[in-house]
């Protein structure tokens, strides 16, 4: 069998998938340390977990030890086994997105467009026992029954997998990573996603209190840029942030952070988005902000913002500024509004909408301005100079 990198082979490892399944009745196979005694050995002898997970996946330490990371600048991830095969490129700063296509290869993004980890490969048995290890992680369950699981790790990285059969090339796993540091809207401007006088108006948007909107597609950098606006929020304010998985990362000392909670087992315990809106109202927040609209909490954020709580923001995904209207209809839709009762939330409440945008060339940029409008009683958009 083959061995980790640059270590011998061991004739005691254990397969791969082993360690890391997920037992009903066992759940300590995803801690840290897993009892002796679960796999035939004496008591007091090493369980050889992270050789058994890093020897199928060698090739991956191999192809991200190529490229070297100051162990100053490395990312803070959890102190878990399972990530001894991915460590390497999960701590690497420069990159922001991992991604496992099942048997078809590992794929990394460092800012620049996806690009193969050349030389990676592995079975689907191992890739099933790291999908589920890597949930495991964020303490919710992986298999059969739910085959589609998402979770945030201590240190905010956010990993979504998917089990086959579902997943039609074996296990499936995305990992979106955050910055290494607390977003900063200076440091934006010198990555090249704004000019001076954009960054000028962004920082009178958030002393003036405006409600904003930042929309835009998949991985265009609306969560980052919504976090370093936050951090200029004055140190006197409060901030209450509500998100699906909490992602926000804000310079600022007095923030509170709400994350929704799925179902257990037995379907009970939720916690949905709606609802967190609603509680973070009794909290006297300054500042209100829901991380991602992508539902019905979109009625309790704009009601909100139309009864007095000033300086409020949220994201929504768009392709574009002119498919806005017809995406927050949608969700209005979701809440039980018309289109002329979604449009006069929208123009009530939103001051002004900032869209960004991912160009071919991986920099995330932002587009342009805008602001809700009414348009023959439908809700409309019109670009601001």
């Amino acid at each position: 069998m083959l061995a980790r990198h640059g270590a011998p082979a061991r004739s005691t490892v254990v397969g791969m998938s082993e360690p890391f399944i997920v037992r009903r009745r066992i759940p300590e196979a995803v801690r840290r340390e897993a009892p002796a005694q679960a796999w035939g050995m004496a008591a007091g002898a090493a369980v050889p977990v992270v050789d058994a997970l890093a020897a199928p996946l060698a090739p991956l330490a191999s192809a991200a030890a190529a490229a070297p990371v100051a162990p100053a600048a490395r990312r803070e991830l959890p102190d878990h086994p399972a990530l001894a095969p991915l460590r390497d490129l999960l701590a690497d700063p420069a990159v922001s997105d991992v991604f496992v296509n099942g048997t078809d290869g590992l794929f990394v993004d460092r800012g620049h467009g996806v690009e193969p980890v050349a030389g990676w490969s592995a079975g689907a048995d191992e890739l099933r026992a790291l999908a589920v290890a890597l949930i495991g992680i964020g303490g919710r369950h992986l298999d059969d029954g739910s085959p589609l699981v998402d979770v945030r790790w201590e240190h905010g990285a956010r990993v979504h997998a998917v089990l086959p059969p579902v997943a039609c090339s074996g296990a499936a796993i995305s990992i979106r990573l955050p910055h290494v540091e607390v977003p900063d809207l200076d440091a934006l401007g010198r990555s090249g996603m704004f000019d001076a006088v954009t960054g000028a108006r962004l920082e009178a948007l958030v002393e003036r209190r405006a409600n904003l909107l930042v929309t835009g597609a998949t991985g265009a950098g609306k969560t980052t840029l919504l976090a370093a606006l936050l951090g200029r929020v004055p140190a006197s304010e409060r901030i209450v942030t509500i998100e699906d998985v909490a992602e926000l990362r804000i310079a600022h000392p007095h923030h509170v952070r709400l994350e929704a909670r799925q179902p257990n087992l037995e379907g009970a315990g939720a916690v949905p988005l709606a609802r967190l809106v609603r509680e973070a109202l009794r909290m006297r927040p300054d500042r209100l902000v829901v991380g991602e609209c992508r539902g019905e909490e979109v009625r309790e954020l704009l009601t909100a913002l139309n009864t007095g709580h000033e300086g409020g923001a949220g994201t929504v995904h768009a392709g574009s500024i002119r498919d806005l209207p017809a995406r927050l209809e949608a969700l209005g839709a979701l809440a039980g509004w018309d289109d002329h009762a979604t449009a006069r939330q929208v123009t009530s409440a939103i001051g002004v909408v900032v869209h960004v945008e991912r160009g071919t060339d991986g920099v995330r940029r932002i587009a342009g301005f805008a602001r809700p409008v009414l348009e023959d009683g439908r809700l409309g958009v019109e670009a601001i100079t």
